[in-house]
């Protein structure tokens, strides 16, 4: 509270001026409790806890008088003041003797069992259950639940009384015996790894700028402490000194809020935008003059600008259902025309070897196998690549993609939209290509999938940036359902039933995956009802990827035992493709086993080597529609690409399933542990990139808001081509939601201070590049102190 206490502000809006003042006053009163509320009856459990209430107020010294407290940046920075203080309390509890196990959000306390633990969450489970039940996601809801939920407490009971009650509890409940429930908790001594400030420093920079370049201060300081929990001799003020001591990080303070990036990454940026630049002006046309072309208006100026630049690197932005496939087949034609070789790529298997496959681009293949295969690379010489969905590239790739077209002399064409996700891991490569590195854009924005003009009139404002108008579009032609939040799947459920029955194509997107469950569970029974699911059903496994970063699989306490590890490359006396069990951790190693009963010690040292998956199971009956969710191969040895969508024709009791494709006819035979499958009803806006449906269904409560922006908005909304529906129970507060950009700064962006993604866009557009003459005279000396010492590798 000191932490939140120093950090407290007040508004000034007097003689025209509108900031926040710093007041470092605050007032608060503190409430400490020793046990939960009782539930059903039984005694209270053990639950110490504090309840801090603040007043609204906080004393401005310099207008000497008491104002309302501002507490927005507080509310944001809160896990920041979360990760002091468990550092603080973990610390307090080994100086008295405990010895403390880190979990995923917090810690607990070594030698309780999880059982134990589980007993006592009587009214967590409660909580749970009524939100579940009344099917409450929103979390301001949630925090209510607790009021609205509580029994009343419990007189007479004391602290002996209740002891005694838990003890027996215990016993009756729990796995532990009586004779150990009467004993304090005692545990052997574990000698834990030391480690040092820079330790918790460093893990904190590889995990954060893995998948960003640019990071508030207080949420890389967040990750710094939270990664000292359970290692009592590192201290938060040496953290803290080391973090600001590191030279490494690059600090810009906005609007009052400083945020970091690192020379590492902004010279990764500089280094992509420097061979971007490097091609310009380096070729001559594949024509001097225009070829006859089928297409007109601007996918006609599109064709052209490819055909006849002389820029070795060139960027076709297309909204979404702008006609960018077709554009591609018509200007693939022209280049093979000009005596060049077209190879094709695409960052993911489902829009290579499955979009634009079936678009006729048969041999197209991944970014991922192209920088790995020699002869692929050594095929390009002197001709013409093209990348398709290049937004969701991030630098890394971009740059290897650069850098392979500078080696072998080819031209290099990026088709894709800034305003669509972009790369999981770090940098928006394709908008920094744009707006900072200047490479001319060649514009496809007119909308062309929506059949209903009041549909496409929405969507194309979407592309362009317009939220309020689009969202008020969709409104008007009643795209927008209000629903009963107490019922959040009713109305969807029945209307994506009907469209099915119709013999339509349908796709439900969510924010989020828990969202996804929930639509996915009820959509299923609905499915069942009406007898559009087999009877016979088989559970199968479901392994859902924990998408850990390189430094979390460093770290030992991210692993439990049951997880799946599967080796995506070899490393010594483990094969690539083979999966194994995690059968025991500790500080020093985490064991692993396969069905043969071998044993083997992850290599923690090599992250990139392995994936890390949770297994669930799954109900999957004739008639289901089931997503792959990783390159793989079935039991005849046929390819399944990640996320290829298809169809259950059966299932056994001996757990055979057999999946088709309904487009190709093509089937397929998996057994009930293939584990790499989950239900394809709802999806995320990320995986439903690139689809296109008949009827798009889009599950949007307030519980799903936090993952909401402009880009996700834009994605999901643009699926379909007859039909969207919204469905949400707060409509204001989705509107200001979905207007969040959503765009990722640049290291780039923030040292250089550039306008925003918009203000680039209309700059562009107006052939006003983002690149000023003293930027360009560092770029030619990075590139000249590049060419010298790097070589290219893949």
């Amino acid at each position: 509270m000191k932490d939140i206490e120093a950090d407290s502000q007040a508004r000034v809006r007097k003689g025209g001026k509108s900031f926040d003042r710093q007041t470092g006053e605050l007032l608060w009163a503190e409430f400490t409790h020793q046990t939960a509320r009782p539930v059903d009856g039984s005694a209270p459990d053990p639950h110490l806890h504090s309840h801090c209430f603040v007043f609204n107020a906080t004393w401005d010294a310099q207008e000497k008088m008491i104002k309302a407290g501002q507490f927005k940046d507080i509310n944001r920075d809160m896990p920041y003041y979360q990760a002091m203080f468990h550092k603080r309390l973990a610390d307090n509890l080994e100086d008295l003797g405990y010895q403390i196990r880190r979990t995923e959000k917090s810690f607990e306390i070594e030698g309780v069992p999880q059982n134990v633990i589980n007993l006592f969450s009587k009214r967590t489970n409660e909580i749970g259950e009524f939100a579940k039940e009344k099917g409450i996601t929103d979390a301001h809801e949630l925090s209510n639940l607790g009021a609205r939920t509580r029994a009343k407490k419990q007189k007479g009971l004391s602290m002996i009384d209740l002891k005694a009650e838990w003890r027996q509890q215990i016993k009756a409940y729990s796995e532990v015996d009586a004779a150990e429930a009467e004993r304090p908790v005692r545990y052997a001594k574990r000698p834990t790894p030391r480690i040092i400030a820079d330790d918790c420093v460093e893990y904190a920079l590889k995990h954060c700028y893995e998948r960003a370049s640019v990071m508030p201060e207080r949420r890389l300081l967040e990750n710094v402490y939270r990664h000292s929990v359970g290692h009592r001799n590192v201290s938060l003020p040496a953290m803290t000194d080391k973090f600001n001591s590191d030279g490494r990080i690059i600090r810009v303070k906005e609007k009052g809020r400083t945020f970091c990036t690192t020379k590492e990454v902004l010279k990764e940026e500089q280094r992509m935008v420097m061979l971007a630049r490097k091609g310009q002006g380096r070729f001559q046309p594949l024509f001097l003059e225009t070829p006859a072309l089928k297409a007109k208006g601007q996918a006609a100026t599109a064709i052209e600008h490819v055909l006849t630049t002389k820029h070795q690197v060139s960027i076709i932005r297309g909204a979404a259902g702008a006609g960018k496939t077709t554009l591609l087949k018509e200007a693939v034609q022209h280049i093979k025309n000009s005596g060049k070789k077209v190879t094709l790529v695409a960052p993911t298997a489902q829009a290579s070897r499955g979009v634009l496959a079936q678009e006729g681009f048969a041999n197209a293949e991944t970014v991922a196998k192209l920088l790995v295969d020699k002869e692929m690379q050594e095929s390009l010489y002197g001709q013409v690549l093209i990348v398709d969905e290049a937004g969701m590239l991030g630098t890394r790739d971009m740059s290897s993609l650069l850098s392979l077209a500078d080696k072998q002399n080819a031209r290099l064409i990026l088709v894709g939209d800034t305003r669509q996700h972009a790369s999981v891991v770090r940098g928006d490569a394709l908008r920094i290509l744009n707006t900072v590195g200047g490479i001319k854009t060649a514009q496809l924005s007119i909308v062309q999938r929506q059949k209903n003009e009041a549909y496409r009139s929405a969507v194309q404002d979407l592309s362009e940036g317009n939220i309020e108008k689009a969202f008020n579009k969709l409104d008007d032609i009643g795209a927008i359902e209000e629903i009963d939040p107490s019922k959040p799947n009713e109305k969807l459920v029945n209307d994506y039933v009907a469209t099915i029955k119709r013999g339509k194509s349908a796709l439900i997107v969510s924010p989020t995956h828990k969202q996804g469950d929930s639509v996915t569970d009820d959509v299923r029974e609905r499915l069942k009802a009406t007898g559009l699911l087999g009877k016979k059903e088989v559970q199968a496994t479901k392994l859902s990827n924990l998408n850990l970063t390189e430094a979390e699989k460093s770290d030992w306490r991210k692993f439990e035992k049951g997880q799946i590890i599967q080796f995506n490359q070899n490393v010594p006396k483990i094969k690539r493709g083979s999966s194994w069990v995690v059968q025991d951790v500790d500080e020093q190693k985490v064991v692993l086993q396969n069905t043969e009963n071998e044993q083997r010690t992850l290599p923690r040292d090599k992250p990139t080597a392995y994936d890390v998956f949770k297994a669930k199971e799954i109900g999957l009956a004739k008639g289901d529609n089931v997503k792959i969710t990783k390159n793989s191969f079935d039991k005849q040895d046929k390819r399944l690409n990640n996320g290829t969508s298809l169809e259950v024709a059966s299932v056994s009791k001996k757990g055979d399933i057999i999946l088709r494709n309904k487009a190709s006819k093509a089937t397929f035979h998996l057994s009930k542990d293939f584990g790499h499958l989950s239900h394809d009803y709802c999806t995320t806006s990320h995986s439903a990139q690139g689809k296109t449906v008949d009827e798009v269904f889009i599950s949007q409560p307030a519980g799903t808001f936090g993952a909401t922006n402009a880009k996700q908005f834009y994605v999901s909304v643009s699926r379909g081509q007859h039909a969207v529906t919204i469905y949400t129970d707060d409509k204001a507060a989705l509107l200001q939601h979905a207007s969040e950009i959503g765009d990722r700064q640049s290291a780039l962006e923030l040292v250089q201070k550039q306008p925003s993604h918009d203000e680039y866009v209309q700059k562009l557009e107006r052939g006003k590049y983002m690149v000023t003459p003293s930027q360009n005279k560092s770029i030619e000396s990075i590139q000249r102190n590049q060419e010298r010492d790097y070589e290219p590798g893949f």
